[in-house]
């Protein structure tokens, strides 16, 4: 069986090495080229962090998490450890993951980047011995230390400019926190990141469900029409479907009464990304499954699935716990990728990683990706793992040829700073279906 699966492996990295010859185990990762749209999923065991380069070169951060270092369980079997080491913070090497795939980001900077809801793992915690920026006036940890050493032109996020849903988080953070450790100071680090931008000349935006021209190609558009990003979910609103119109998901609340009100993740923002034929979907720690006692909208992947279809990859909402990957999604995008951005032994729940490869929710081949697997995950789950899952470990990318017809999926060494090609699978063949 051993053998099988070396020969199989053998057999995809030649069949790559037909579209790229220069990908080669062992080797870094050649960089980007014009007309090629390159997703990178960054594992510090810390966070998700994801960059792209759409097909112009405009760039793309999609979060970029920290978790606090205070935080009980970090240290414990259930957590993953920093890759590739203790040497930097979380948040500096996902700048030298951005630097190493494109060298001159020092210069032009990050033309977006986007926060998909505010939890430490997705944007960073603050807490005490953090280091501070240049001026003094904020502490870095996740998007805050990338913003330091990188500059970003446009950040977007789900509050600006009130951050006053579902209540005041300029006031009442420490309050109605999420229970991670200085919540609050979390927040008002954030802020003052913030404003030390603004006075800068850093845009900051709203993330608005339904617009396909918010995230756009900066450099020249007019050579890629095929490519655009849907904007899916923002707070309460979802897009229809079709044309820009949102359909509000989330009943009227008492600010009074927490129990009324949605909860952190089910605010995230979800988007998707279009290149001809080609569709990829990722959606923060958007949630799918209602369990007792969660309010019933607590559901927000059925009507997100009800307006994108199917899909060529799709990353694991909330990172593929219990919560989430419900049954119409993965009945609905039935995907040929599965990525999940892995740092805890949760992640995935098992009954997610049943659903997810089950023939009788959608036929035919898929193939998962982690890019973290923990062993304690693996002593509970069992075998199924194993047999599920193409690759457990490392940073994952994901290369859409020109025009967005095959790609390929290629395993990048977390262990060693230089993240040398570890893996290759495909070319995978995008779907021939009409683009909504």
């Amino acid at each position: 069986m051993r053998f099988f699966f070396l020969t199989l492996l053998f057999i995809q990295v030649q069949v790559a090495a037909l579209w790229s010859q220069d990908i080669n185990l062992g080797k870094p990762l050649p960089n980007w080229e014009r007309g090629y749209l390159d997703i990178h999923h960054i594992n510090t065991g810390r966070g998700n962090a994801s960059f792209l380069q759409f097909p112009d070169g405009t760039t793309f951060l999609i979060d970029a998490g920290e978790i606090s270092p205070l935080e009980p369980r970090i240290f414990s079997p259930r957590n993953a450890s920093i890759k590739p080491d203790y040497s930097e913070k979380p948040f500096d090497w996902i700048v030298h993951y951005i630097r190493t795939v494109k060298p001159d980001i020092g210069t032009t900077g990050i033309d977006y980047a986007l926060l998909t809801h505010f939890h430490d793992d997705h944007f960073g915690a603050m807490y005490p011995g953090a280091p501070l920026s240049g001026t003094g006036k904020f502490g870095l940890t996740g998007i805050t230390g990338v913003g330091e050493r990188v500059p970003v032109h446009t950040l977007i996020d789900r509050g600006y400019p009130h951050y006053g849903y579902p209540y005041d988080m300029k006031l009442q953070s420490t309050q109605y926190g999420g229970g991670e450790i200085e919540f609050g100071e979390t927040m008002k680090n954030y802020f003052s990141f913030l404003q030390y931008q603004i006075e800068k000349g850093f845009k900051i935006d709203s993330f608005r469900a339904g617009s396909k021209t918010q995230i756009s190609m900066k450099h020249d558009p007019a050579s890629f029409p095929g490519f655009f990003v849907q904007n899916v979910k923002s707070n309460q609103f979802i897009w229809s479907g079709k044309d820009s119109s949102v359909q509000n998901v989330f009943p009227q609340y008492n600010a009074t009464d927490r129990t009324t009100w949605p909860d952190e993740n089910s605010l995230s923002l979800a988007l998707t990304i279009h290149y001809g034929p080609f569709i990829y979907y990722t959606g923060g720690d958007n949630p799918g499954n209602v369990f007792a006692g969660d309010k019933p909208w607590r559901d927000v992947e059925t009507p997100m699935a009800k307006a994108i279809g199917e899909v060529d990859i799709a990353t694991m909402d909330h990172h593929g716990n219990r919560d989430a990957v419900n049954e119409f999604q993965v009945r609905t995008f039935r995907p040929t990728v599965w990525i999940e951005q892995v740092w805890s032994s949760d992640h995935p729940g098992h009954e997610v990683l049943i659903r997810a490869t089950s023939p009788h929710l959608y036929p035919g081949k898929r193939d998962l990706f982690a890019t973290n697997m923990l062993e304690a995950n693996k002593n509970v789950i069992g075998p199924l793992i194993d047999r599920a899952y193409r690759s457990q470990q490392g940073h994952i990318v994901v290369r859409v040829f020109p025009e967005g017809k095959k790609y390929l999926v290629i395993i990048l060494d977390d262990s060693r700073a230089d993240m040398v090609v570890k893996a290759v699978f495909g070319p995978y063949y995008s779907k021939n279906k009409q683009i909504k």
